[in-house]
């Protein structure tokens, strides 16, 4: 999953962008409303982490701007005031969620989630393709029982196949919703976790779930790709 952290606070900017990534996000970083405004109206993040005090634009000016150009990515907006009404205020320029500074890492991620699953279906928790596993809350996946130990990396392109499991995934969609701004799109970086991750799935023997299409991407699928997924 991606995300845009919209902070001016170099530090706690770079804070959020290492526990982020340790936890399987690809995360990239404005530090000003202009910067926000281009970045997400450019890039499909599948969630925006939006402060309220910035520079060159407020953070309250560019939700609003975001919804006006017709952006519907979730905003969780960020903010050291507490009163009702500032929180009213926020949440009527388009935001989805709320959180006041200071906060804890666990909430703020917790609150990530939890907005990554909205959209026209509830998104499940635990994601089952065969008997493959997929543990969202916890970023584990298993196999038959067996753990995969997967790297932080494997497990954030794991996922994002096995949320859109059954439907072929191209490589500048798993580009954009795995990976940062600084990824190079014609690097061979996603052949090589594909490789990995289907080595971990599949190569302790059972039916192959990780299939190529050449040409289009990939699909996380049983073999005859006909199965949905179960969720719970």
């Amino acid at each position: 999953m991606r995300v845009l952290v919209v902070e001016d606070d170099r530090r706690l900017a770079t804070v959020l962008q290492r526990w982020l990534r340790e936890h399987a996000w690809a995360v990239d970083v404005a530090a000003d409303g202009a910067s926000a405004l281009v970045e997400a109206t450019v890039n499909p993040y599948d969630v925006v982490v939006l402060d309220v005090m910035l520079p060159n634009g407020d953070g309250l000016s560019v939700c609003r701007e975001l919804r006006r150009r017709g952006v519907r990515t979730p905003i969780l907006m960020l903010t050291a005031r507490d009163t009702v009404r500032d929180r009213v205020a926020g949440l009527d320029t388009g935001a989805d969620d709320y959180l006041t500074k200071p906060f804890d890492l666990e909430e703020l991620h917790a609150r990530l989630r939890a907005l990554t699953r909205r959209g026209p279906e509830l998104a499940p928790g635990t994601i089952a393709v065969a008997n493959l596993v997929v543990e969202t809350h916890a970023q584990r996946a298993t196999r038959g029982g067996r753990d995969l130990g997967l790297t932080t990396k494997e497990y954030a392109m794991l996922e994002y196949l096995a949320r859109n499991a059954g439907r072929v995934v191209g490589r500048a969609e798993l580009s954009e919703h795995v990976w940062d701004a600084n990824h190079d799109p014609a690097s061979n970086a996603i052949e090589v976790y594909i490789n990995r991750i289907r080595k971990k799935v599949d190569g302790a023997g059972g039916e192959p779930l990780i299939h190529t299409r050449r040409g289009s991407g990939y699909l996380l699928a049983p073999a005859a790709g006909s199965a949905a997924p179960a969720a719970r």
